[in-house]
Order: structure tokens, then sequence, then C-alpha cells
């Protein structure tokens, strides 16, 4: 800028414009040239200043980048099973409590075994059914809610739903996803779950309807057997 302001003091405006406007490269227009070539300098000096300036958008994402790359991760939360896949809550009764123990009205129900090891291990069993609701199991009110007591003592625990085909496997895989996560188990089996958790042996089974023929729509039952230890 200093040389550009000697410059316009030493040289005369009128000339400048004249010598600009001629083509004669004589040397009295040396101070037309200089000025030229110190306005170019200028011009050149304010674009460069220009490109190197940062933006303020370009400044606004490059803040956002860095604060994005900083975040921490964010994971969804699944949202909790409902408590009735647990099957903890169909313990209505402690096992091993006497059947005049029990702080609800029963009434019982005769059963028909299959001719199966199964059955004959449980022959000897008197099963009940509550007067009143059953617990809530996978989400809703069980088909088949049954205590039965091994010598006026509470042995066994029985419930089943019953399932649509489309929901039924769905349903069976997560329900026993949560029984296996902190119970024993033997090698899995299709339809099958089975495992130990303290004293209390669990065995679930996904079957077709046996009443099938009964229903519209193809339907599974989901049963499961709570077994208290064998003193109990």
């Amino acid at each position: 800028m200093a040389a550009f302001e000697h410059l316009m003091n030493s040289c005369d405006i009128g000339d400048l414009l004249d010598d600009i406007a001629s083509a004669d490269r004589t040397p009295r227009r040396a101070c037309a040239a200089l000025l030229l070539a110190a306005v170019g300098g200028i011009l050149a000096a304010v674009l460069a200043a220009c490109a190197a300036a940062p933006h303020g958008n370009a400044t606004h994402n490059d803040a956002q980048r860095v604060n994005t790359q900083r975040a921490p991760a964010q994971t969804q939360t699944p949202a909790p099973a409902d408590e009735s896949f647990d099957w903890h809550r169909l313990l209505s009764a402690d096992f091993g409590s006497a059947l005049k123990d029990v702080h609800f009205p029963l009434h019982e129900v005769l059963l028909f075994r299959d001719a199966e090891p199964a059955a004959a291990a449980v022959e000897d069993l008197e099963c009940y059914a509550p007067d009143g609701p059953a617990p809530r199991f996978l989400a809703r009110p069980p088909d088949e809610y049954l205590l039965c007591f091994k010598h006026d003592r509470l042995s066994r625990i029985e419930a089943a739903v019953r399932l649509s085909a489309a929901e039924a496997e769905r349903v069976f895989a997560d329900a026993c996803a949560l029984w296996l996560k902190n119970a024993a188990q033997p090698p899995p089996e299709a339809g099958v779950c089975d495992g130990t958790d303290g004293t209390i042996r669990f065995g679930a089974r996904l079957v077709a309807d046996p009443d099938q023929a009964q229903i519209p729509l193809p339907q599974m039952m989901l049963s499961i057997t709570l077994d208290g230890a064998p003193d109990q």
C-alpha cells in the first residue's frame, strides 16, 4: 500500500490514463507500467487472502463433524420383556407347601395321562386348579394351570397357553432364551426348552395343539412343567 501511495503522489493521473490507453512503450510511461503492476499485486494479495480465510459455514460444518466423531456411540436399549414371560411368576405357592396351607381356593382336576414313562412318574400326583384367575403366562391368561401335590405336598406346577402358528416359534424362542439365561441346560433341541434354576427343574414344549380339529385357525400349544426338589 505504501508503494501504491508513492506512485499516486509522483505520477500525474491524466498522464497515467493516456499512457494506459496508448500502445507506445517509451520510457516516459514507466510510471503507468509501475502503477499497473502495483494494482495487479494488490488484487492478487486480496484474492489469496479471501481464498485462505475459512468460511463461516465450513467452520460450522467442521465443528459438527468433530463433535460427531467425539460423541460416544449411543446404543438403543431394548424394551424389557413382559414380566409374565418369567416362569417364576407361576410359583403361586412354594414347593413343599401342604395342600391345606395354600392361601387361595382350589378344586381338584382329574387328568388322563398318556401311557408313557413320563406319565407313569406322575400318576400318583393329585392336581388342582385355582378357583380364581391364574397367573398370567407369556402375556396372556394360561389355558391350563395346575398345582400338583404328592403326598399332600406341592411337587409340580403345570401351565400351558395356545399360540397362533404364526407367532408360536418366535414366542417360544424369546421365552426359552430368557429362561436359559441363568440356568443350567442340556443341549438344545427343536421345540424343547429344559433347564435347572436352583432347586427347580423346568421343561417346556412347543407342540401342535391336540385340540386342533376343534379350532378353526392353526394353533400351537406351549406348555411348561416346573418340578421342585425330590424331597420337597
